[in-house]
Formats: structure tokens, sequence, C-alpha cells
């Protein structure tokens, strides 16, 4: 017998024991995974990922758990790479067993991923902004961040309502970059928006003035959008202020984080506008938004913990968590096939990045009125009506 065969053999009677000990009440806990991007390029989005996991993992085993039973965090760090983000899915479902799967900071450790649960039947909720994520649908994938196509669609209003129809891009060469680059560019045309300047960086540029030149000398070019993670947006607005720029900035919703801003520099950022979360504005938002509560209980709980401000990309961690026990409190048990299947039918969850309504055509389940858009003011953001 190969050892493919053997390895499938051992985990088919594995699952069967696991099933038998549920059935009889002897299972003392239930196995949640995670790989995520701690450190390495996209730290600064899988850190807070990685924090609220295990302090929510923490608080509701203080609360008693779900269903009775402990959570037990098996949690990887993928460090951005996505072949250590394949090797830590296989052995989270080979090794350690779990029911279900959160994590894949980056589109690449994403889709590195999603083979492996397709394959072993679990479900895992994505923690990335690619519409290829969930288009097509896969069965086991799942994701809580907008899509890509959905921030480039909140940009593009924005920039119709202000009259900015000639705009340059500057985009990452990374996967999050190049797949939003495509989704733009898809779109761009229903605004009655014309691109007129497309640059590409890469994730070790040091500097974009020339990209940066190149744009804003192109003839008619009303605004810039950079599309792209990692420290190159900061570096770019950075630049933009040195070039003395006078023209409307947008950034991707990839870096709604205070880092972005500290990175940056709070002078260099001011009056940058980009799409984000409810929760990176969670006291402003209006008593009756369904957002509010949840935004607020979160985003005190992360900063007396962390002792630092609230992440948009925690927030997705969050929503990820609380999908899956939501998924095994209604399906009653903790098996991977019945929390696929309730989080496929998953309605009405307010999260801290919208409002969750899932199909079997939709794994995402969230609308563009989930997302807000915001201008950073003196350091802080702010939400423009």
């Amino acid at each position: 017998m190969s050892d493919n065969k053997t390895g499938k053999t051992v985990r088919k009677w594995a699952g069967l024991v696991a099933a038998l000990c549920f059935a009889t009440g002897v299972q003392a806990e239930i196995r949640i995974g995670s790989t995520v991007s701690a450190t390495g390029f996209a730290s600064y989005l899988g850190e807070p990922e990685a924090q609220t996991l295990k302090m929510l993992v923490d608080d509701i085993n203080a609360k008693g758990g779900v269903l009775g039973k402990q959570l037990k965090l098996f949690a990887y760090d993928d460090a951005g790479d996505a072949n250590k983000a394949r090797t830590f899915a296989t052995r989270l479902v080979e090794d350690d067993e779990v029911v279900a799967i959160i994590g894949g900071t980056t589109t690449g450790a994403t889709m590195a991923i999603m083979p492996t649960v397709q394959e072993e039947g679990i479900p895992f909720v994505s923690l990335a902004g690619a519409i290829e994520v969930i288009q097509p649908v896969r069965s086991h994938t799942f994701k809580t961040p907008h899509t890509d196509r959905m921030a480039c669609a909140k940009i593009f209003e924005d920039m119709k309502k202000r009259d900015l129809l000639k705009v340059g891009l500057i985009s990452g060469s990374d996967s999050f970059g190049a797949s939003m680059r495509k989704q733009c560019l898809d779109i761009v045309g229903d605004y009655g928006i014309t691109v007129v300047g497309d640059e590409v960086f890469g994730p070790t540029d040091a500097d974009m003035t020339p990209q940066l030149t190149n744009l804003r000398n192109k003839n008619g070019v009303q605004t810039i959008l950079s599309l792209g993670l990692g420290s190159g947006p900061a570096i770019i607005t950075r630049n933009y202020a040195q070039l003395g720029i006078d023209l409307p900035l947008y950034q991707s919703h990839g870096v709604a984080s205070d880092a972005y801003i500290k990175l940056a520099g709070k002078k260099e950022a001011e009056g940058v506008r980009l799409p984000g979360t409810p929760l990176l504005v969670a006291e402003l938002l209006a008593e009756d938004d369904p957002q509010r509560e949840v935004a607020l209980r979160y985003k005190k709980q992360y900063e007396n913990m962390a002792g630092k401000p609230v992440s948009t990309f925690g927030g997705y961690a969050h929503d990820a968590l609380y999908l899956v026990v939501n998924a095994i409190e209604r399906a009653g048990k903790a098996e991977p096939a019945a929390i696929r299947d309730a989080l496929e039918n998953t309605k009405d969850l307010a999260g801290t990045t919208g409002t969750y309504n899932m199909s079997a055509e939709d794994h995402l389940g969230l609308d563009l009125s989930a997302f807000r858009m915001l201008e950073i003011r003196d350091g802080n953001w702010k939400l423009i009506e």
C-alpha cells in the first residue's frame, strides 16, 4: 500500500474514532486550526489576527466553551509564505485533526491552503481579500474580508462623486496587488472613469518616485490610486508628499489600519481616502447601526489586551472565529461536514466587518453597504458621509 493510501486509511479510522468519541460524550474539546502571517512582510496584518484568535478562544473557554466543550486552538505562523501555509494546512488536518481552519492572511497563502481543505473536506474561513478566493465558489472555502472588486467599486463611487474621472494606478506586483488591479480595470469604465496611467511596484522596492512622477505627468490625471499591501503603500504615501503631488490619493482596503498611518507618517497621510470596515470608526457609527455594538465590544477587548489600536485585520479574524462558532452551535455538533453546511447557511450574523448572509452561491455574504469610505485627518480615521 502506498504512503498516500496508508495516510488516508489512518485518517479515515481516526475520523471514525473521533466520531464515536463525540457520540459517546468522550470528546472533551473542539479543535480549531489557524495559519496566519504573524511574522514576515504581512505581519501587520497577521499579528493582530493571531492575537485576536488566541484572545477570543480564551474568552469563549472562560465562558463555558461551545456546546459545553472547550475550544483548542492549533496556531501556526506561515510568515506569508505560501509553501509554509500549505504545509501547515496539511499538518492541521492530518496531525492536529481540526474540524475547521481559519487563516490565509495573504491571497497567496490562502490559495495554497484551498486545495488541501477541499480534498480533505475541512471548512476553511480565509482572511484574504482577493475575489479569486470565493469566485468560483469552492464548497469548503469561505472568507470574511470584502473582495478587492468590492473595494474598487467603493473607491470609484467616491471618485465619481468628486468628479475625479481620470485616474493613475500604481499596483503591487504581489498576488493582492495584481488581483485588485485586474478587478479595478474590469469595472472602472462602469463609473465613467478613465485610467490614464498604469504603474507597478515590487515588494522590495524602497522608492516609488519614478512611477509616481510618470503618473503625475500623465495628461489630465486628476487622482492616483495605490493598490497594495505591506510597506509599499506607505512608501508611496511618503514619496507622494516628497514630490509635492497636489492630487487626491486613494489607497486600498489592504492598508486599513493605524499601522499604515504610522508607517506613512501623520502629515504625509493627511487626506488619504480608502474603503474600510466599520471597526475603524466604531464610535462614529449610528446608534442603530448593526455593526456598532459588536465593533465597540471587540475594539475595547482587543485594545485592553494588546495595548494598541484595534486593527481591521484582527476584525477579520474575529468574524471568522465567530462564523465557525455560530455554525457549530447551529449544527449542534463539531463535525466538519456539519460546520460547512451551517456556514453556507449563515444568516444575519453581525460582525465587525459587516452582517453576513451566505448561500451556496455566495461564500462571503457581504454587500457593498458594509464598506465605509474613510479619510485620514490629523492622524485619525474619519467617516465620509
